[in-house]
């Protein structure tokens, strides 16, 4: 038995579900498209910045080769970059598919799946972010108390390619964070709906 305008959470509470969601989520879904596109695009970008950068120093009869595997911070970047970019490209696929259809996102479960994996998502991009960031101003600053020396002032070619890759890769954690604030929306409104049915609703059988 089912109301009508009525949807039926896992619960088997019923739960009136009005046009204005529907409205909220036409509205919210572009937005959400373009900031999942943006997300795979910039991280990508970001990684192959990264993962293409490389210099080679010769002091006296020595090569020095710098690139991002030497930094552990750079491979967790690009780890982070890979699966942020692959991760918005299905998820960009499914607000597509979705919008083809005209369906709107009332199963909480679902919802729920959305919100963690952009959480997840979010998070690793921030914490990759911050570690990338922090070694590269050791790399320009140095640290005179630990005796490391100034990177960038020998190896500058790959500290500026990496600083665009890191660049990038932060615009795509920034996007993330926006997805995952929707996701967020679009989960707790579910919570929000009137867990009663509306008065003068015909039952359908």
């Amino acid at each position: 038995m089912s109301y009508l305008g009525v949807g039926i959470s896992p619960g088997n509470v019923a739960v009136y579900h009005g046009g204005k969601m529907k409205v909220v989520d036409r509205r919210l879904r572009p937005t959400e498209l373009l900031l999942r596109f943006s997300v795979t695009a910039l991280a990508f970008l970001g990684l192959i910045l990264i993962v293409t950068d490389t210099q080679v120093k010769k002091i006296f009869t020595i090569e020095k080769r710098a690139k991002y595997t030497n930094m552990k911070s750079l491979v967790f970047l690009v780890v982070a970059n890979g699966i942020a970019a692959v991760y918005s490209l299905l998820q960009s696929v499914r607000c597509v598919m979705g919008s083809m259809k005209g369906s709107v996102l009332f199963s909480k479960s679902l919802a729920w799946a959305i919100f963690s994996g952009d959480q997840a998502m979010a998070y690793m991009s921030v914490a990759a972010i911050a570690a990338a960031s922090e070694s590269g101003v050791i790399g320009i600053r140095g640290e005179e108390e630990l005796q490391w020396m100034k990177v960038c002032n020998m190896f500058g070619k790959f500290c500026n390619r990496g600083a665009g890759g890191v660049a990038s890769a932060m615009l795509a954690s920034l996007a993330m964070v926006l997805v995952s604030c929707i996701s967020a929306f679009s989960l707790f409104r579910l919570y929000g709906a009137t867990t009663q049915r509306p008065p003068n609703l015909a039952v359908v059988k």
